[in-house]
């Protein structure tokens, strides 16, 4: 009876075994396959590569960090182009023109020009003439000056060889001028007394009596020295021209 008792015992316990095995293997199969699904094995073939793109580079964005995620420019939208000038926006300023009061050239007179005697000591006996033009507008200085000291009645002869090639004009704010011979160098000269008062009158284009009005410029305190020697130089443009006489 033992005997039989102890076959039975160890075939309930191998009958036990097979059927824990089984349940086990069932729940850990849910495909009843009873196989253990410990994860997928890594694929032996290759990846299929991908096909390049066709798509046109994207255009650089307008501040250089284009990233790909949309900040930059569209890869489909065309490179920008410049855009033109709005119109509420000034155009270029056009180059300055002279005023027209510059245009047409007058006659220079003595309410236009500042006129200037200054004697020199060299050439000894000598007085410079300067005018400049204070006007608005060009003018020409025809011939030479009609000086006139204290109550003289004639104008003094002007040198000749001090002829300039051309009308002198002066632009507004420039200058022209004229020697004016007081006396001789070498005492020759007659009837020398001093004048202590100067009119500079000016001629117009026909050189046959003066136009406008006259400068009166300040003389010396002490007067000028002059005898009949007195003789004045044609206008010049340049001032060592008037000198050289």
């Amino acid at each position: 009876m033992s005997t039989i008792r102890n076959s039975r015992t160890r075939l309930l316990t191998a009958a036990a075994s097979v059927a824990l095995a089984a349940l086990t293997l069932t729940a850990c199969n849910g495909d009843g396959t009873g196989v253990t699904d410990e994860g997928a094995a890594p694929s032996a073939s290759r990846p299929t590569p991908t096909a390049p793109t066709t798509s046109a580079p994207t255009a650089p964005s307008s501040s250089g960090t284009g990233t790909g995620t949309g900040t930059g420019s569209s890869a489909s939208a065309p490179a920008s182009k410049p855009t033109a000038q709005h119109p509420s926006e000034p155009a270029a300023k056009n180059p300055a023109k002279p005023p027209a009061s510059a245009g047409k050239p007058v006659t220079c007179e003595g309410s236009t020009l500042k006129t200037v005697a200054a004697p020199l000591n060299r050439p000894v006996n000598h007085m410079l003439l300067t005018v400049t033009n204070t006007g608005s507008s060009p003018c020409h200085l025809y011939a030479y000056p009609a000086v006139r000291f204290g109550e003289a009645q004639a104008v003094p002869p002007v040198v000749e060889e001090s002829h300039p090639q051309a009308v002198v004009t002066l632009a507004p704010g420039e200058s022209g001028y004229a020697a004016v011979l007081l006396s001789a160098a070498d005492g020759s000269g007659a009837h020398g007394h001093t004048e202590k008062s100067l009119s500079v009158h000016f001629y117009g284009p026909s050189g046959s009596g003066s136009v406008g009005a006259a400068a009166t410029p300040p003389l010396p305190a002490q007067g000028v020295f002059v005898d009949d020697s007195l003789r004045v130089t044609y206008w010049q443009q340049d001032l060592d021209d008037a000198l050289t006489w």
